[in-house]
Formats: structure tokens, sequence, C-alpha cells
């Protein structure tokens, strides 16, 4: 069996390091099951003349096998005549498998390195373990420097958003402010690279590779790409920093792929962004999220703080030390606060459509983070607030995110409502069904198109058939064929359920498709009834099926009306 679990090259700033590193995945079971002789033999050639590493199988000889592996990596590097080497370790949820990191300048002997230093661990039981160590540094001498790190540094100003919920939206509106300002812009997110409102490629852009290929798009004069987890871990980003960052906020999803096992771990993987933000930049972050606030910690940047409390601690403290500013709600106002001067009031909320007319919680921190972003890259104050009272919840401005319907029914002018959103973790979910209360009218029902992607844990599956069924009435399955990502489509299915029999639903149909599972709950919902899907795989297929039958977007007054109907019952 191999030490080496995996070698991955990262191009850019990392969980490890602000700059292009090697990640190497290692199992160490050679050093943490060895005898006492042969580790001591392997302690003393990679210099560690004096230690202690406990008994095989120990907890002390897993402490002992990080120290080991870093000091094998810096003593290969240095007899191959690399003097001075960054190295990173860090444990896994396996004892036995940990994960080293190093920067590197030329990716030959980069990749050189590592596999210099598993064939030496792989080494470390039979007795020429010295002298597989010289040979592995005579290998890395020897091997081709090889090409450099292609992260490209930007000549233009960057806007990078990260977090769990909301980073599509955020940097959608910061987008759309910017080309109310007359910036040509440049963007990238989940659905593809953007220039000028133009879709220009379909596709996960929220990698390394939209950064920078939302930068080379011809006069571009402003970039804003999202950032998502998978990016960061698995390439790294594609630029060498930002000129603002925004954070959205840190919660459940993803959890278990890539080494990350707790939202703390994720935190850690988002605040990168943060931390490659220029010193003269800002770094904007959620007060109201513990982790994101964290993230102040780590930063060069100035803070901006949003929060939906002007009398939070964060608000207070982001204030009182100089430099800092935050922007929150004074009496229904988006409002700016600077140390020493009078609170700023932008706009009223309920002439933001985003909000939803002040029903939906994140979007209003979604606001409240793209006003902060767009004054901070420095675009004016007249421009921020007409681009976020332009900016609307459809499919045009934000397509699958809290996107309003009206349909018709034959029994009522009334008719029925109908919310499309992603909603793919259990924060997403109860936001739907928090917008979907909002406009419920009093005797009315909440029917739910519940559903799930492939590679989220067992856990988050289950949780969101909990939330489902216990926020609403009704309670339907649409699958999603195209994202089952390993899984069985009963496996999710039997997931779902379990959440929702925890809380007495039973009573649940299931259907292959989101669009099948929209048109059903259409069908059973009565007047004034509202209906919600979780869509993730049939966006546009949901759109063409709502306008086949009569169905039209909400615009803002109408949806405001619904939100003023449900109030006064």
């Amino acid at each position: 069996m191999t030490s080496l679990v995996e070698l991955r090259i990262l191009e850019g700033p990392n969980l490890y390091f602000p700059r292009a590193a090697v990640k190497l995945t290692l199992d160490v079971s050679t050093i943490t099951e060895a005898s006492d002789e042969a580790v001591l033999r392997f302690a003393r050639r990679i210099g560690l003349r004096t230690t202690r590493p406990g008994a095989a199988g120990s907890g002390f000889r897993q402490r002992f096998a990080l120290r080991a592996v870093e000091r094998l990596v810096r003593a290969i590097a240095g007899e191959a005549g690399t003097r001075r080497l960054a190295v990173r370790v860090r444990p896994t949820s396996d004892p036995d498998v940990l994960v080293v990191a190093y920067p590197w300048r030329h990716r030959g002997r980069a990749r050189a390195l590592g596999e210099a230093v598993a064939q030496a661990l792989d080494a470390l039981p039979t007795p020429d373990v010295e002298a597989a160590v010289s040979t592995a540094a005579q290998q890395v001498a020897t091997a081709e420097p090889g090409e450099r790190p292609t992260t490209i540094t930007p000549t233009i100003p960057v806007v990078a958003v990260t977090g769990t919920n909301g980073k599509t939206t955020t940097s959608r509106m910061i987008a759309h402010v910017a080309r109310t300002s007359g910036l040509v812009v440049g963007w990238s997110n989940t659905d593809g690279v953007y220039r000028d409102g133009v879709l220009v490629e379909a596709g996960d852009y929220s990698g390394p590779s939209g950064a920078a290929r939302a930068m080379s798009l011809d006069g571009v004069e402003l970039a804003v790409t999202e950032t998502a987890r998978g990016g960061i871990l698995l390439k790294g980003i594609g630029i060498t920093r930002n000129d603002v960052s925004v954070v959205t906020n840190v919660t459940a999803d993803h959890l278990g792929l890539q080494g990350i096992d707790t939202v703390d771990q994720l935190a850690e993987v988002k605040s990168v962004v943060p931390r490659i933000t220029r010193k003269d930049g800002w770094a904007v972050l959620n007060g109201d999220d513990p982790r994101v606030l964290a993230m102040q910690q780590v930063i060069s940047a100035k803070p901006w703080i949003f929060s939906r409390d002007p009398d939070s601690p964060a608000v207070r403290e982001v204030l009182g030390h100089g430099g800092g500013r935050a922007t929150t709600v004074i009496d229904g106002w988006i409002t700016v606060l600077a140390p020493g001067a009078d609170p700023d009031p932008l706009v009223e909320l309920v002439d933001v459509p985003m909000t939803l007319a002040g029903l939906s919680r994140f979007n209003i921190e979604n606001a409240l983070a793209a006003a902060s972003a767009s004054l901070a890259i420095g675009l004016a104050r007249a421009d921020v607030v007409a681009g976020l009272t332009s900016f609307r919840p459809d499919a045009e401005h934000n397509p699958g995110r809290m996107n309003f319907f009206s349909m018709p029914h034959a029994a009522d002018e009334q008719g029925v409502s109908v919310v499309m959103d992603l909603a793919h973790n259990e924060a997403g979910l109860e936001a739907l069904l928090e917008v979907m209360a909002g406009v419920r009218r009093p005797g009315a029902r909440l029917l739910l198109g519940l559903g799930a992607v492939g590679d989220r844990t067992d856990e988050l599956i289950d949780a969101l058939g909990e939330i489902g069924a216990k926020g609403s009435d009704v309670v339907a399955i649409g699958h999603k064929a195209h994202y089952l990502r390993g899984r069985m489509m009963k496996e999710i299915d039997d997931l779902l359920r379990a959440g929702a029999a925890r809380v007495g639903v039973t009573d649940i149909d299931t259907y292959e498709t989101e669009v099948e599972c929209l048109a059903a709950l259409v069908e059973e919902a009565r007047p004034g009834d509202v209906v919600g899907l979780m869509c993730h795989a049939e966006r546009q297929q949901a759109y063409d099926w709502i306008a086949a039958h009569g169905g039209t977007a909400d615009s803002p007054e109408v949806l405001a009306q619904k939100v003023r109907a449900a109030l006064n019952g």
C-alpha cells in the first residue's frame, strides 16, 4: 500500500497559504504502526534527535506523525537544495491520514517533492529508510522545474463574494449596481460568466476559472466573482488578491467533503477570500454570524460590518476602534454608519424589491452586504440607491432565487402563489418557508416541493425532510436526476421520508422531476394557497411550465400587495 492518498496542485491562494501550494494527503500508518526501533531510526534520519514518539497506535504516536512528516518534507527539500520552505500539516478525521501543504514556484519540482515524501514514508518499515530519504532528495534535485503558477494578478478592481447562502444573489446585486453606475462589469457565479449582463459561457464558474474568465472579457472595468468552497479546496483561488471581499454567512453545507467535516472548518475555508483582500481594501463581514465576524482576526483589510441590528456588539466594536464601517437598518432604512459621523440613510427597505417587501430576512442581509460592497469599491451613493431599487427578484435579475409567480385557479380569481428557490441546505429551506408563510392568507396552506442533491450528507438530507414537513401543510418530493452525484434516487427519497416521519408526516407523493412535482402541487392547491419548489435542476423548464399554464411573474407591487393581504387577513 502506498502512503500517497492524493497529490493536488493548488494554483492560487488556498486554505493553507495565500499563494499556490501543493496539498498532499498521506496515509501515515507506516509511522503510527511502526516499531519503536524503526520510528526512532526514522526520527534520527530526519533530524529529530530527541523525541518520544509514544507507543504504536497511541494518540502520542499520531501527534508525533504530524511533527515527523513536517520534518521529513523539510529534510528532503533541504537536501535537494531548497533551504527555506514553509510547511503546514493538519490531521483529518482519520487518525492515520493527514494533510501536508507547502507553497511552490515550479510545478514539476513541487510534484516531485510530494511523490518523494510518499516514497520515503513507504520505506519506513524497511532497514533502508535512511537511504530512502537520500534517494528521495536526489530525485527532487534532478526533477525538471516545470511551469510556474498561473495565478492572475488583477489589473482591474475585483469584488469577491463567498459564504454558504446568498453569495449568488449578493454578487448579482453588486454587479447590477455597478452596471447601473455605467461600468462594464464581468462577473462569474454558479450559472456562468457574464459580460455586462449577457451570458458569455454557461456552467458553474464559482471556482478559480470563473474569476479569470470574467476579468479577461473585452472592456471589463470591474469584476464580481462568486467564490465557492469547492474551488478553494480543489484548485485554490485563481487570483492573487481582491479589492473588496464579502462573506455572507457560514452554515452547515457540503460537510464531509474534501476533509471539511465541521462548520468551523468550513468557516476557515471561506476566510481565505477576505484574507487575500488588499490592505487598503475592505472586508465586508456579516456581524450577525459569529464565525464570519471572527474573520476580523485574520484579515489585513479594513472591516465593514453589516447587521440587521444597529445596536449589535459587532457594530459598536467596528465603529469604536476607528477606520471601520457598518451598514444596518434604522427605522426601516438601509443606513451606513461611520465613526464620528451622522447615520446616512440610503434607502427604505420597502423600496428594495429584493427584500420582498421586508419579508425576507436573508435578502435584507444580502441587500446590506451588496450596499456595503458597492460603496466600498467606490461606486457613487446615488448609483447604489438606484441599483438597489431596480434589482428585482425575478427570472431576469435573480433567476432561481425567491422568484414569485401568480397562477390562475379555476375556482377563484384569487389564484395560487408559487415561489421557486434553490434552497439547497437547511438555512435555505428555512428561508423559503419563511417567505412562503409571509404571503399566505389566513386559512390558506403551504405546499412544498421537497428535494435534495446527492452530494449532501445523510444527516443534511434527513434534516431537509424534517424541516420541510414541519413547516408546510402538504409535502411532495421532486427528484433531481441530473444531480444525484453517485446516489440512487430511492436512497435520497428514503432519507427525506425518514426526516418527515419524525414529525408525523408520512403521506408524501414522489415525482421523478421537479416540474412534475410543481404541476402536481399546483393542481392540488386551493385558492390562496402558496406552492414552494426547491428548484435546482429544471429552473427553465419550471419557468416554461408556469408560463404555459397562465402564470405570471409577480412585480414588486404585486408582491407587496400579497404581503399586506397576509398581514391584514
